[in-house]
């Protein structure tokens, strides 16, 4: 696989992502092209001292798109910007997958604008995953879309179960709509609507899912529209944090801290490792033509690492075409003019307010 790494987005680029780029392109057999200032690029080369493996190669690119900059606008306004640079070597069949860990929405606009979403399919999905005991749960729409009908929850569903199983490595992924009751007449009309047209699918649907049920891991895929996603998943980092800080605080108080930590550690890495959300990369964009994977602004060389064997094995596996496939295979579902003009169809939330962002 080529993977072109966007160098320059992200609070810690172009330095971690580059580093990021080189150790996983030193393990690995695929192209990683990484794509910025080159002269910035080879300065963090240099200050890192491991030299690039032969598999590294590069892209200049001299603009950056800040985070609080209108996505759509500043593309056009910076056509040698990073992201949209990296994304047209994928556009243009020079590279198999885009990653980025700068502003969400300039990563989503350059998906929809430059690849183009996919036939069948109007409102591309952004899945991030919710970290359980017992495993990944993806959860999408998380910020492409602030509003959905029942046919974009029922692609959501169907985009998010392709990737689970295949990317996820998850046999027969369940699929949950979010709601505020079990019961199947429970929510508004979008919601039981959408509940019965999933029953009617081929899908492993298995019904409503609360949110308390989120920490459960009653569903492998859980859909719900893109503004509660983002709260969603917002509320879900943030408790996460607060948690893990909360116990290192009070663990350090008194005269035996320094004892009850180093008794605990055993414990407290495996707990670390169960909820290490680093390990699946970023935030995959569903539907549109190519793999973009966003991953979180704060990413740092391990989780560009990840990011871009995600970004590789979503490729390998042909997670795109697999979705196009089944618009084919379900043309009362898919919409036929999803890949005219974006007018009406995927409305990406304003600048850094994705999940990554």
């Amino acid at each position: 696989m080529r993977i072109a790494v966007d160098a320059m987005g992200g609070d810690f680029a172009p330095r971690e992502v580059v580093r990021g780029a080189i150790n996983y392109a030193a393990a690995n057999a695929d192209e990683v092209i990484v794509v910025g200032d080159r002269t910035r690029i080879q300065a963090e080369i240099a200050e890192y001292g491991h030299g690039h493996p032969a598999s590294m190669t590069f892209a200049d690119a001299t603009d950056v798109i800040g985070m609080v900059e209108h996505p759509a606008a500043a593309l056009r306004a910076k056509p040698r910007a990073s992201i949209r640079v990296a994304t047209d070597l994928v556009r243009d069949g020079q590279a198999d997958a885009v990653v980025s860990a700068g502003s969400t929405g300039a990563t989503m606009a350059a998906a929809v604008f430059r690849l183009g979403r996919i036939d069948g399919i109007d409102r591309p999905a952004l899945g991030a995953h919710l970290v359980t005991a017992t495993g990944p749960i993806m959860l999408l729409d998380v910020g492409a879309n602030l509003d959905s009908d029942a046919t974009n929850l029922v692609h959501y569903a169907v985009m998010g179960s392709i990737y689970a199983e295949h990317v996820l490595k998850v046999t027969r992924p369940r699929i949950g709509l979010l709601n505020i009751g079990e019961e199947e007449e429970k929510g508004d009309a979008l919601a039981r609507e959408a509940n019965g047209r999933m029953r009617q699918l081929d899908l492993n649907f298995v019904g409503n899912v609360e949110g308390n049920d989120l920490f459960e891991h009653v569903a492998d895929v859980v859909v719900c529209d893109g503004f509660v996603g983002n709260v969603v998943i917002k509320f879900f980092e943030g408790l996460t944090s607060y948690i893990f800080r909360s116990l290192r605080t009070d663990l350090q108080q008194g005269s035996i801290a320094p004892l009850a930590l180093l008794a605990l550690k055993p414990g407290f890495d495996r707990l670390k490792h169960r909820f290490d959300y680093e390990r699946y990369g970023g935030a995959p964009l569903l539907g549109v033509r190519g793999v973009s994977i966003v991953t979180h602004g704060r990413a740092k060389a391990r989780m560009i690492e990840h990011a871009i064997r995600v970004a590789s094995e979503a490729s390998a596996e042909r997670v795109p075409e697999l979705i196009a496939a089944w618009t084919r295979q379900h043309p009362a579902l898919a919409r036929r003019d999803a890949g005219e003009a974006v007018a009406g169809g995927t409305t990406p939330l304003a600048s850094g307010s994705g999940p990554e962002g």
